[in-house]
């Protein structure tokens, strides 16, 4: 019984920590706002991809984007924790480590489904339509790929003893994962060298899925990006578990 009890609690301790961070709400949520809104007409003045203008079709890489950056850097909380001395008094209750963890990805998760639930708010302005079936996919699988991608920001931060080192290296991370995800442009007419690049790149099936399920255009099945996401979270959760048990306070 303590077991789920300590997962609420984590879980309930970092939605509390995310929502008392204003400033932290804010500017993840205005810099996707700034890419669609800045970058998106910019580009869209003189491009479009297909039938679609170019600011409709990056907003699933936009929202991708969003989650990324979000979820990775989340990592950076169990740095501070550790250096406030908070983990450590988590650390001596009966709680596992895993448990710990897990409820860290939960508490995470969530915060990056928030913010990608607002971005979502603007697809109507955008001319977008939504259906109840599209929206309950995009959120399933927005929370596959945040579980993935918070735990890997966990398991960085569980290996980095400084809020510096941690920002140095997730930055070598989520900047190619981002630009090679095709979240701003198609993937289809890509040099052959660079392709196997973007296929070993979870996040391409993340924004290849919702261009699917929010514009009905896709490079992939919906099937295949489902099943790169699940296998993708699946090994990161057990690889930031394993990370977590071994991570020294």
């Amino acid at each position: 019984m303590i077991e789920p009890l300590g997962l609420y609690a984590m879980w309930t301790r970092e939605i509390k920590v995310y929502a008392r961070e204003r400033s932290r709400i804010v500017s993840s949520i205005f810099t996707p706002i700034l890419w669609l809104f800045v970058f998106g007409v910019g580009i869209g003045s003189f491009a479009t991809v297909g039938e679609y203008d170019y600011q409709t079709y990056i907003f699933p890489g936009i929202i991708c984007m969003s989650i990324l950056f979000t979820s990775v850097f989340f990592g950076v909380y169990i740095v501070w924790d550790r250096k406030i001395d908070f983990l450590k008094e988590v650390l001596v209750s009966p709680l596992s480590r895993v448990t710990i963890f897990l409820g860290k990805v939960i508490g995470g998760t969530t915060d990056s489904m928030i913010q990608a639930s607002i971005i979502l708010l603007l697809g109507p302005f955008l001319g977008i339509e939504y259906s109840l079936i599209s929206i309950l996919l995009s959120m399933v699988l927005i929370f596959i790929l945040t579980v993935g991608l918070v735990s890997i920001g966990l398991t960085l931060g569980s290996m980095m003893e400084s809020p510096e080192g941690f920002g140095l290296i997730v930055s070598f991370v989520v900047f190619p994962l981002f630009f090679l995800s095709g979240a701003l442009f198609p993937i289809d007419n890509l040099p052959a060298w660079l392709f196997p690049f973007v296929l070993a790149d979870p996040v391409t099936y993340g924004v290849d899925g919702l261009r699917y399920l929010l514009l009905g255009t896709s490079q992939f099945s919906l099937l295949l990006d489902f099943s790169v996401l699940i296998v993708f979270s699946t090994v990161m959760v057990l690889i930031g578990s394993k990370a977590f048990e071994r991570m020294k306070v």
